[in-house]
């Protein structure tokens, strides 16, 4: 979801790496160990758990997380708690990570220090504050000043054990006085709107003259402050919780007799004194935030036109794209945006196939073909995440089930083997998982994605054409990617894939990694297979599959998913399980009489119906048939006192559903959308509020049948897998130029240089693979004008936006660090230019 502003869309991303935890604080009993896990929260809200790890104090969780961010956050924080059976689970710490910080720690690994967690530390939101200052004269004719305190609105605020009761204290305090006063108690919300004032006498030493009607004394001015505090009421016995403190100097009233702005909470001045670093152990993160500034499409079209020629371009190796390639430090870096733009605009598959035939007539030996982390390897593994994920799940989830709740023994090793094992039993329970599983690939062709199996049919093609005397290069070029790249990773780090929601158990690792090595070595079609193990117990094993049925398996298997024009994909029609998991909803009200209330529910979407059930595995207790529903709306959380609420818009009435976080209800919203994107009667109009005591909350209709009153968003592609913004990934492939800018000229000095005609090369040039000087210096000098213009444009536009923008505003409240950073640097660029 992207952030609107002025000309432009913010999109924010982050990808996580939750390493490890170490020297936690031993346990106050006598085992001393704990049952840790880790959450990762956008300010205080959780958008991600890790498994838990029990009996450690150094427990390792090697979970990763992606996220797109819906809205604005001042902290990314990671909290690690220690599991309690009998009580709440108690915090043992957290890192906490400015936004602006972020890019200090960039794709890299780091050791975070755990700190202590209090009320000081755990402030969030911001509060809306008006001050006025007026001359009144009193009964006995003195002139005395009043100041008139306006508490508007917060928000933003934190939710405190699941509730937010909100209050806010106003102290007008000096060196001799403290008088505070408190507004009402906003029940059940985090965004209140007090709109309450305070009036305060602010009383004039007797030296006072009336030089100019607000000119006070400077003495007066410095020693008196506003402070306003945010509390939670609670009813708790430990009373009512700190939420943040904001203070006002009244000396902003110098200028004006009014003042108004927004103001970022902070801990209270003697809150969070800092214990030893030390004493609650570390945490070891890598964490890559991205913010991505997308102009409208037109701003992108020059570089947009120049890579979409890349798969026409003779040679490629003078394309755009292929550019790209060569000057990123990592193929992944180039791969990854190339392929989701290539994806959008149709054109991946000529692309993949033109790089990939130029690699193929580069490699020398067919036993290394596409062995190595070019750019075509990269690319290719990038598309079958995007493209084959759902076939992923389709294939192996029920399989991977089955070894996870099953946790049958499969240890081959005689070394290894634990107590009471049998070695016979063991080999034969992993032949029976490994035979499943070869199985569920092998008849799966089928259903493999059209776009996977026209790059398999290039790949095929160009192989057999440039190694014609070696038989089984047509297959061996395919396999390289469909069982060494995609398969076998998937099986031996299922959670990576989205097959299971955390690591699996040691136990089950172990038999993961077994099955994995037969089914690379299964699917590879080496000559001498027992001799490619490196241990002797999995030689041994594997003499179970040297019948010639596996290998006619595999080959029928990659004849299939390689032949063009190999079947009609509407031909098979099964049911893809797209998204699943608990939420909170409403009744609907399909019953006459009963408690519309709220119940926590499993929630189940495939690309036929969405569904709910008590819990995972019952039967349905209402389906939706995809066809029924008309659109998918945020709901307005006035609506239920509610936050991260949706709706889905059936004919006849609307289903409520709460979702467990921000990212949650984002992800579900937009899959919804897509896989009802193409109902025919999908609506242009809905009411962003809920019908509640006779009318529409938003527009007070009294019809619950009354048409909406607001435009529903924008569609999203009907495609459920390739939900892509072109100009998004443009804009990336630009931040990627701008980035190796140097490497780019550095690639035009070596089209430019001699060496590249004749002789020998200069060391610098060697890494950049140049068929034709001529056509990649003319490519060059075109990608260097393009990505000189957007640079040109985004300087304007944050020159222009710094022109425009007010510190003390919504957007950016006083004590935002990331804008006052922000403001330095432009300051300094702009002295710079002058």
């Amino acid at each position: 979801m992207a952030v609107e502003e002025e000309g432009l869309r913010v999109f924010q991303s982050v990808k996580i790496k939750i390493g490890e935890a170490k020297n936690l604080p031993t346990y106050p009993g006598p085992n001393k160990m704990r049952d840790c896990y880790c959450t990762v929260n956008l300010d205080r809200e959780e958008v991600f758990r890790t498994k838990i790890v029990e009996k450690s104090l150094c427990p390792f969780y090697g979970e990763d997380f992606y996220c797109e961010i819906p809205r604005s956050f001042r902290h990314l924080s990671f909290y690690v708690f220690d599991r309690d059976v009998f009580r709440r689970d108690s915090i043992i710490g957290k890192v906490a990570i400015q936004k602006e910080d972020l890019p200090k720690y960039h794709n890299r690994d780091t050791w975070f220090q755990l700190q202590h967690v209090d009320a000081d530390s755990e402030v969030q939101g911001k509060v809306h504050l008006e001050l006025r200052l007026s001359e009144v004269i009193t009964d006995t004719g003195a002139i005395c000043h009043k100041l008139a305190t306006r508490i508007l609105e917060c928000q933003g605020l934190p939710i405190v054990n699941g509730q937010c009761d909100p209050y806010a204290t106003v102290t007008l305090a000096g060196p001799c006085r403290s008088e505070a006063k408190k507004t009402k108690v906003k029940k059940k919300t985090n965004n209140p709107q007090f709109d309450e004032v305070f009036y305060f006498e602010v009383t004039r030493p007797c030296s006072y003259s009336r030089k100019s009607h607000f000119d006070f004394e400077e003495e007066d001015v410095d020693k008196l402050e506003i402070r306003v505090d945010l509390w939670n009421a609670s009813n708790l016995k430990f009373g009512d919780e700190f939420l943040g403190e904001l203070r006002v100097p009244l000396n902003v009233l110098r200028q004006s007799s009014c003042y108004e702005a927004w103001y970022f909470l902070q801990p209270r001045d003697n809150g969070s004194k800092s214990l030893k670093p030390g004493d609650l152990g570390s945490l070891r993160l890598n964490v890559v935030y991205t913010e991505d500034h997308v102009f409208s499409s037109n701003y992108y079209r020059p570089l947009r036109d120049l890579l979409l020629k890349s798969a026409d371009m003779e040679p490629v190796s003078a394309s755009a794209a292929h550019v790209l390639g060569e000057v990123c430090r990592e193929k992944q870096e180039a791969a990854i945006p190339l392929v989701r733009f290539f994806l959008h605009y149709g054109r991946v598959v000529p692309f993949i196939s033109a790089i990939a035939s130029a690699e193929v007539q580069r490699t020398q030996d067919p036993n290394t073909i596409f062995r190595g982390n070019s750019l075509t390897s990269k690319c290719i593994d990038e598309t079958m995440k995007l493209a084959g994920m759902h076939y992923l799940h389709v294939t192996l989830k029920p399989a991977i089930e089955e070894i996870c709740q099953g946790h049958r023994p499969c240890e081959i090793d005689p070394v290894k083997l634990k107590d009471g094992e049998n070695l016979e039993n063991n080999m034969e329970n992993l032949r029976q998982y490994v035979d499943h599983i070869f199985s569920a690939i092998t008849k799966s062709g089928v259903s493999c994605p059209t776009v996977m199996c026209d790059i398999f049919f290039s790949l095929r093609e160009a192989a057999a054409k440039r190694f014609q005397d070696d038989l089984d290069v047509r297959y061996t070029a395919v396999s390289s990617f469909i069982f060494l790249r995609f398969f076998a990773p998937a099986i031996l780090s299922p959670n990576l894939f989205q097959l299971t929601p955390h690591h699996t158990d040691p136990q089950t690792s172990r038999t993961l990694t077994l099955i994995s090595k037969t089914i690379q070595t299964l699917g590879s079609l080496s000559k001498s297979k027992s001799a490619s193990f490196k241990e002797s117990y999995m030689a041994a094993f594997y003499e179970f599959f040297n019948e010639q049925k596996y290998a006619d398996a595999v080959k029928n298997f990659l004849d299939l998913i390689s032949s063009s024009g190999r079947r009609d994909p509407k031909s098979i029609e099964q049911p893809i399980l797209l998204k699943e998991g608990f939420m909170i909803k409403r009744a609907q009200g399909r019953k006459r009489f009963g408690m519309k209330n709220f119940k926590k529910r499993w929630f189940r979407l495939t690309n036929h119906e969405f569904t709910y059930q008590r819990s995972k595995g019952d039967q349905p207790l209402c389906s939706i048939p995809i066809e029924n529903i008309l659109a998918v709306e945020r709901l307005e959380e006035e609506s239920f006192k509610m936050k991260n609420m949706f709706q889905v818009i059936q004919p006849e009435r609307a289903l409520y559903i709460q979702a467990n976080n921000c990212v949650e209800a984002k992800a579900w919203i937009d899959i919804l959308t897509k896989v009802s994107q193409s109902n025919k009667k999908r609506l242009a109009v809905y009411h962003p509020s809920a019908y509640l005591n006779g009318h529409w909350l938003c527009c007070r209709a009294s019809s619950d049948t009354a048409p909406g009153c607001s435009p529903c968003t924008g569609g999203l592609p009907a495609n459920i897998q390739l939900d892509i913004d072109g100009d998004r990934e443009t804009e990336r492939i630009y931040s990627l130029f701008h980035l190796y800018m140097s490497k780019l000229e550095k690639m035009q000095e070596a089209c430019g240089s001699r060496s590249v005609y004749d002789g020998p090369e200069q060391e610098e040039y060697s890494t950049f693979i140049i068929d034709d000087p001529q056509e990649t210096y003319k490519t060059l000098k075109q990608v260097i004008a393009g990505v000189g213009a957007l640079e040109q444009e985004h300087a304007q536009y944050k020159r222009d936006k710094f022109k425009k923008t007010k510190y003390g505003s919504q957007e950016h409240p006083i004590g935002d660090k990331s804008f006052q950073s922000y403001i330095r640097q432009q300051s300094e660029t702009s002295t710079h230019s002058i």
